[in-house]
């Protein structure tokens, strides 16, 4: 998926929170958007997901040479984001389920192969409840990587892993992302551009 966010401005109340965000993104491409905690990361990945609207400038969406608008980008993209829980009732298996019945699973990915991957070890009644929040990581990340989707966009991707967590999530990313258009918010500049080919400061565009 290409992405063209042209001169993209949000503000809350009278007071802009970025201005004249301007950024191309084609397929394949990785961008990392860093800032510190608070500084409009989010808002704008929300924005570049169609959940909320710029105050000003336009995105444009645009999948195998046609226009999408942005009501129905969510179609196309999948989201890892620290307010967007996981069904905690559920077990692995239930997830899994749940999470697939809407999305469709990356070729050579089954169920089988996604619990391969994660490796946690946990008993099939065990409900996600009871994970570690390194684990709910994990299990969020994998939903949102092996989804057959071309826009992954991933807000503070590394929040509750440990170091050999972190590991296991850019292993993911390298492996994984292939051709698709990714986007990252994260305040973990090292991490993140050890794989993203375009960095977004988002200090840079306050006003």
């Amino acid at each position: 998926m290409n992405i063209y966010l042209d001169g993209i401005g949000k503000k809350f109340n009278t007071e802009w929170i970025f201005r004249n965000v301007s950024l191309d993104l084609h397929a394949g491409e990785a961008c990392a958007i860093l800032g510190r905690n608070g500084s409009g990361k989010s808002t704008l990945l929300q924005i570049i997901a169609g959940s909320i609207h710029p105050t000003a400038g336009k995105i444009r969406y645009e999948l195998n040479g046609k226009d999408i608008t942005d009501s129905l980008v969510f179609r196309e993209l999948a989201m890892v984001a620290p307010y967007l829980e996981i069904i905690e009732d559920f077990t692995l298996e239930e997830m899994l389920d749940f999470h697939f019945s809407f999305k469709t699973y990356l070729p050579g990915i089954d169920a089988n192969k996604v619990r391969e991957i994660l490796d946690l070890k946990v008993r099939k009644s065990k409900t996600i409840r009871q994970y570690s929040s390194g684990m709910k990581q994990r299990l969020k990340l994998a939903l949102a990587i092996f989804s057959d989707v071309p826009l992954l966009l991933l807000d503070e991707p590394v929040m509750n892993l440990d170091k050999a967590g972190m590991e296991w999530y850019l292993r993911l990313v390298r492996e994984y992302a292939g051709k698709r258009t990714l986007v990252i918010c994260s305040n973990q500049q090292a991490q993140e551009s050890a794989f993203a080919g375009k960095i977004l400061q988002i200090e840079d565009f306050k006003s």
